[in-house]
């Protein structure tokens, strides 16, 4: 889906549309075979590995979002965007929001999870460690 390593001629190629074009025709065959409240996608318009961007990620994440409402699966699962270390200030210049307002079903996000405590790996003290970190506040 992404026009940096998308470089198809054909109708799977070039614009948006049809970068995404393949994706969707198979969240609309899964949907009909086994019912869209059964499917779910997962997706990380942000994610630049390995030279795989985009140049224009958000509206790659929002057109996905607003075409995947037509199917009514259960949920999309969208990976956030890294932040990014500038000397000693840390920035994140996208945002899920939009993307989020535009997804009419189930939205789901990967949690920030706590900062670990390497000095309290592995020993035997069953209160001190894995078992002693903050849990996940859930929005109501």
């Amino acid at each position: 889906m992404k026009d940096q390593v998308n470089d198809r001629t054909d109708q799977y190629g070039g614009s948006l549309e049809n970068r995404c074009r393949f994706a969707l025709e198979i969240v609309k065959a899964i949907s009909d075979e086994i019912g869209p409240d059964r499917v779910g996608i997962r997706l990380s318009p942000f994610a630049d590995y390995m030279e795989s961007g985009d140049s224009n990620p958000k509206a790659l994440g929002l057109y996905m979002a607003e075409a995947l409402n037509k199917y009514g699966i259960l949920y999309c699962h969208m990976v956030e965007p890294r932040m990014k270390t500038v000397g000693e200030k840390c920035d994140c210049p996208h945002s899920l929001v939009p993307v989020r307002n535009a997804f009419m079903g189930t939205f789901i996000l990967d949690a920030p999870l706590n900062k670990y405590n390497r000095n309290t790996f592995y020993i035997s003290d069953p209160v001190v460690g894995y078992t002693d970190y903050p849990f996940l506040e859930t929005a109501a």
